[in-house]
């Protein structure tokens, strides 16, 4: 006998509270952020993510284009950037070191469903990159990976496992390709 999938019993772990300050957030950013140009106004975007919570370095570069799901569960470091339409789904705290550039259209996702039970209960994952990382564009980077210090992700990756550090990896599932050695 198959199990069956009940949705009827599904209780959302967003609290009522997280989803009227999301729905204030969106419309903060939507209106006072997305009519920018790319990177312009960057200054203005950080001060509103930390206003929001966040814990975002006044060095750090945020395109207007970026969807941020949850803003008091990101923290960004210095130097370090969401390049444009990078989609950071942070229902569980998403950190980003130094120096490291997360680019366009990157999907960070840190959450998933249990689908062992009846009703998937949604599954709050971290998601951890560190300094001097390159995520290429297009990658799927799910919740519980840390992508240790110097990972070059290739473009459209999808990373499912934490990564060594100084490695680079692409492919779906993300496989080993090589060690990263940086030339001064």
């Amino acid at each position: 006998m198959k199990a069956k999938v009940d949705l009827s019993k599904y209780e959302n772990v967003i609290t009522r509270k997280e989803q009227f300050l999301r729905l204030v957030w969106m419309l903060c950013w939507l209106v006072m952020v997305r009519p920018f140009p790319r990177s312009f106004a960057n200054p203005w975007k950080v001060i509103l993510l930390n206003l929001f919570g966040a814990q975002v370095h006044k060095k750090a570069t945020i395109y207007s284009s970026v969807k941020i799901y949850m803003p008091w569960n990101l923290k960004m470091g210095p130097y370090s950037c969401l390049g444009p339409e990078v989609d950071c789904y942070n229902v569980a705290p998403i950190s980003i070191g130094e120096h490291t550039t997360i680019s366009q259209k990157t999907y960070l996702c840190a959450a998933s469903h249990d689908v062992t039970n009846s009703q998937l209960p949604l599954l709050k994952k971290t998601i951890q990159i560190q300094n001097q990382v390159w995520v290429g564009a297009s990658c799927f980077i799910g919740g519980d990976v840390i992508l240790n210090q110097g990972v070059v992700v290739g473009a459209t990756a999808s990373v499912y496992k934490s990564v060594p550090a100084w490695t680079i990896v692409g492919g779906n599932p993300a496989k080993f390709l090589k060690n990263r050695v940086v030339n001064e």
